[in-house]
């Protein structure tokens, strides 16, 4: 719901503005389930490691202000030097943010291998988080 507020908000200021999306905004669902699975591996390996260690839920915080600096939501991606985009993508919410952006804004170069190194790591995150979760489901009810 936050999103969906937060999109329209967006909209209408692009059309204040004047900014028109490109054919691009077609591959925006793409990003928006990337961001969508990331949420849903994090959020796997999380609750499976609340349950058996209680002082995750009092690091949650930290690590999501941490996150939000290592995206490139109030900086671009591109003071990063080329060699290390790669690296930077591995921060899987990198490739959502620089998606968004070149489909809503237009940017002339499509996502570079941020976008691929992110959706890998979606992926790794999410059957690990996955095969944690499962593997230790069976002593939520002791546990809890």
């Amino acid at each position: 719901m936050d999103f969906a507020i937060a999109f329209a908000l967006l909209l209408g200021i692009m059309a204040y503005y004047g900014l028109r999306p490109t054919v691009a905004i077609a591959v925006l669902p793409l990003f928006i389930l990337l961001a969508m699975g990331t949420a849903f591996a994090v959020g796997l390996w999380l609750s499976a490691l609340n349950v058996q260690f209680r002082d995750v839920r009092y690091v949650i915080p930290f690590l999501t202000q941490f996150w939000l600096f290592a995206t490139p939501v109030a900086y671009p991606s591109s003071i990063v030097p080329p060699k290390w985009r790669a690296l930077y993508g591995l921060n899987p919410m990198a490739g959502v943010i620089e998606g968004f952006r070149w489909a809503l804004l237009g940017k002339p170069d499509g996502p570079s291998s941020i976008v691929l190194v992110s959706a890998l790591v979606v992926g790794v995150l999410f059957i690990g988080g996955l095969a944690y979760f499962r593997r230790t489901e069976e002593t939520f009810a002791d546990i809890i």
